[in-house]
């Protein structure tokens, strides 16, 4: 079957494994669709593109009623060029829409003008103008899901003048904002948006994790329900995070006095579940091994488990060295206790700058580990070592190597799960090393660059004794 057929029958039958894998231009109407847009167009009235910037280079708009914009990305459409992939993942994974072109192109060693030619010979358009497209494709999901204000909508988006607003919303979708605006009754700080994904999906394998891992009384879950305290510029908030299995989306509950974090937290929430993961073209990658094949069957959609901050998670995987689950978290909460910020009388996870002010002698743990968590801190602190996601993981591995106490398990663990590196594989951990031993006929490299999906899918399938 040709392509064209494939992807004309995933539209026929509104298929969401294809959804933000294709997408669809109609040309008689001149716009372009998600395949699980409602619209039937005619076989022959259609051609179909790898990425939106694709279609939009063709000449068509995006869609009113599917909101193409609001797609899982595919990492089919990343660029050519090493450097354009990775500066394509910084910016769909922004927490923030303040953008400077040339501080952006210095994180990749080159002039802005020079990205901006490499952007637009591979994608069409310039870092600046995509930027701008999240925004607004942030500012549509508000205003049709949302009861917030224009002004609010506007200024959650990163916008600062409401008139630069409506003409860059006009200009995009072709209509102004409060021609999209569905009647929504606006409820104080409660703010609820759906995030898509595409299936299969394992939702209880990646809560179950983050109840396993679960930081301090920052988080709770409840009735198959994850709450988070959110912390931004000062202020408190919580979030509730629900998976809706039928529409292929996660219910985001935002409760927060300022919307100027709305992208803050969508990012994180997008990031903490792994929204956008291909499950089929990592399941595609497993199946030339017999075992591998069976157990991604029983765990259809394996994502790659993280955690809400980076630091975070670099700091339960130092407390976690050689010890319990149950005690690592422990160890976490005490942490907070001793070394947290006060932010409206409640304890939020320290900074590197507070741990290393503070007095850890309270800490039950090791003076070797608290020395450790100590200089790893400072190495942060300094500016020597980063835990952005977007680095060289080469150089991270190094630095973090170097300092004392900081050996292979817990730099590759936090290379997965703080810095969500996809073919992050922590080898010696206890139980990879123990499937590894019992199946030695899987060759790990060859399942690169998906080893950290291998490695999560192994931790999924020993706690359910899948293997053993």
């Amino acid at each position: 079957m040709r392509r064209e057929d494939i992807f004309y029958e995933a539209l026929r039958t509104r298929d969401y494994r294809f959804d933000g894998k294709f997408f669809v231009g109609v040309k008689t109407t001149g716009i372009y669709c998600r395949p699980i847009c409602p619209a039937k167009p005619k076989k022959e009235n259609v051609e179909f593109f790898q990425s939106y910037l694709e279609a939009e280079i063709a000449g068509y708009r995006p869609c009113k009623r599917c909101h193409p914009e609001s797609a899982p990305h595919s990492p089919l459409w990343m660029g050519k060029s090493a450097v354009v992939q990775r500066a394509l993942r910084y910016i769909n994974s922004m927490e923030e829409f303040h953008f400077n072109e040339d501080e952006f192109a210095l994180l990749f060693g080159i002039s802005a003008r020079h990205l901006r030619r490499l952007f637009m010979e591979e994608l069409g358009k310039t870092p600046k103008q995509l930027v701008l497209e999240n925004q607004l494709s942030l500012a549509r999901k508000l205003v049709s899901q949302t009861g917030l204000s224009m002004s609010e909508v506007a200024f959650a988006s990163g916008f600062s003048s409401i008139r630069r607003f409506n003409d860059a919303f006009k200009n995009r979708f072709e209509q102004s904002p409060s021609a999209l605006r569905n009647s929504k009754e606006k409820n104080q700080n409660l703010v609820k948006i759906s995030l898509s994904y595409r299936p299969p999906f394992d939702y209880e394998g990646l809560f179950r994790s983050y109840q396993n891992h679960q930081t301090g009384k920052l988080e709770r879950f409840e009735d198959n329900k994850m709450y988070r305290i959110v912390e931004y510029q000062g202020k408190l908030g919580e979030i509730c995070i629900e998976n809706n299995a039928d529409k292929y989306c996660l219910n985001l509950t935002i409760d927060f006095p300022d919307t100027s974090a709305i992208q803050f937290i969508v990012k994180k929430v997008r990031n903490l579940f792994d929204l956008d993961s291909d499950p089929i073209l990592i399941a595609n990658s497993f199946e030339r091994f017999p075992l591998l094949k069976k157990l991604i069957k029983k765990h259809p959609g394996i994502r790659l488990p993280s955690g809400w901050d980076s630091f975070e998670v670099a700091m339960g995987t130092i407390l976690g060295q050689l010890v319990s689950i149950q005690r690592g978290r422990a160890l976490v909460e005490d942490l907070i206790e001793i070394a947290g910020r006060d932010v409206d009388g409640r304890k939020m996870f320290p900074t590197p700058e507070d741990i290393i002010r503070a007095d850890l002698s309270s800490l039950k743990t090791t003076n070797k580990r608290k020395e450790t968590i100590k200089n790893f801190c400072r190495t942060i602190s300094e500016g020597h070592l980063s835990l952005d996601a977007h680095q060289n993981m080469d150089d991270f591995r190094k630095v973090a190597l170097s300092i004392k106490g900081i050996g292979p398990w817990s730099v590759e663990y936090m290379a997965l799960r703080a810095l969500r590196d996809p073919d992050a594989f922590p080898a010696s951990d206890l139980i990879i090393n123990r499937v590894c031993l019992l199946y030695p006929e899987i060759d790990t490299a060859r399942l690169s660059p998906w080893r950290g999906y291998l490695a999560s899918l192994f931790w999924r399938t020993y706690a359910e004794k899948d293997i053993k």
